[in-house]
């Protein structure tokens, strides 16, 4: 009778332990949901996209080599720009859409560096979807080696796992340039869009695979500029496949470990570990600068070719009638597109990487100048994204006073 007692109670402490353990995993996904929820609350937002790493599961890459070294030319920014023929005041426009961080680089020199709302110098602030230019460098670097033989190939061919579903017999150029006919709600004010439905998961735990699988066809591919994040993770599926490396191992083997960057990047992951390369990159405001000199100087970085200089310039052109700047029958902005990234209007050798929320890498070749503005505008979204189209017209006027 002894001896059982004692095992009933083992097995009583086991099962205390189990349940205690279940209620912990529950209450830290609960706690996780919660924030994913309220992530772009007005009175949480600043804080939230400088510690994504306290909200969601993360993988963090490490800088290496030595840090790449910029000058500084201290100049002031222009007091007012011209937008839509009205005069606005620069620090106004500023506050107004909720700039963290605003960093101009002419050339090598950083002229002006400041940050607001009570960030700094050292926060590790959220890409959104500037994590997809950086998809489409590292994707430029698999298709030099050989290990992507043609962008009219089909993503299947490398991902068959994705037969079946909307992205069969879709081309890869189709999924860069956010043509791929694919059905997908980006509608970040709509509870059940698809872009949080997969905020949701990424929050609960699920695979992002998994996710695009999910996904349906819904018009032709080719024809149509219609923003489906969940494209860049189809091509992350497809450097993986191709290269036989994880997207980690090769995105710091092929662009992270040359840029002499400042911090580590850290990615926002699924469950299985597998980074979010649609949007889910934080880095160090000049590490983005970094990044955008990298385009600046047409792939080449501290004197050497990183990015293949052609995979730069078809990056940043746009070459079918769809992905041409102005107005279009569509629900994006009328920014033109190329391999994820936007071109804008009337652009003189601009282009840019964008994500939500106010996020900017803007580089001015003719002016020799890069931009990065973080941002944590509540507003982005409305007048079908007339923040960004103001974004720019900011910039010129930066880059020509610079």
């Amino acid at each position: 009778m002894h001896k059982v007692l004692k095992v009933s109670g083992i097995v009583s402490i086991g099962l205390l332990v189990s349940l205690l353990l279940v209620v912990s995993l529950n209450w830290q996904r609960s706690v996780q949901l919660y924030r994913t929820i309220t992530l772009f609350d007005a009175e949480v937002i600043v804080n939230n996209f400088s510690n994504m790493s306290d909200i969601s599961s993360t993988l963090t890459i490490k800088k290496t080599g030595p840090e790449y070294k910029f000058g500084h030319q201290s100049k002031s920014l222009p007091s007012n720009f011209i937008y839509k023929g009205e005069n606005k005041v620069m620090q106004d426009y500023l506050a107004r859409s909720s700039t963290t961080a605003l960093l101009v680089l002419k050339g090598n020199d950083i002229t002006y560096e400041y940050y607001y709302q009570g960030t700094t110098e050292f926060d590790q602030r959220i890409s959104w979807s500037m994590a997809k230019s950086f998809l489409s460098a590292v994707f430029g670097v698999a298709v030099e080696e050989g290990h992507i033989q043609n962008l009219d190939e089909q993503v299947t061919h490398y991902v068959p796992e994705l037969i079946g579903t909307g992205y069969e017999d879709v081309t890869i150029k189709n999924v860069l340039q956010m043509s791929s006919g694919v059905a997908f709600n980006e509608n970040y004010k709509d509870f059940n869009s698809d872009i949080n439905r997969f905020g949701r998961l990424t929050a609960l735990g699920g695979s992002f695979d998994e996710f695009a699988k999910s996904l349906v066809n819904e018009r032709e591919q080719g024809t149509y500029l219609h923003y489906v994040s969940i494209d860049t993770h189809v091509l992350g599926m497809v450097i993986r496949k191709a290269t036989g490396q994880s997207f980690a191992e090769y995105f710091d083997e092929k662009l992270w470990s040359k840029l002499g960057t400042e911090g580590d990047a850290i990615y926002i992951t699924d469950s299985e570990n597998e980074p979010m390369v649609l949007g889910g990159l934080n880095i160090l405001t000049r590490d983005y600068a970094r990044f955008g000199k990298l385009f600046l100087d047409e792939g080449k970085f501290n004197g050497k070719q990183v990015i293949p200089q052609d995979w730069v310039k078809a990056s940043v052109t746009p070459d079918a009638p769809h992905l041409i700047p102005g107005k279009r029958d569509s629900s994006v902005m009328d920014l033109g597109y190329g391999y994820q990234w936007w071109l804008p209007v009337d652009a003189d050798e601009e282009f840019l990487a964008l994500g939500i929320y106010g996020q900017y890498i803007y580089v001015n070749k003719k002016a020799g100048v890069v931009i990065v503005k973080n941002s944590a505008n509540i507003n982005f979204m409305k007048n079908n994204f007339e923040s960004a189209m103001e974004a720019v017209e900011a910039f010129r006027a930066i880059a020509a006073s610079s």
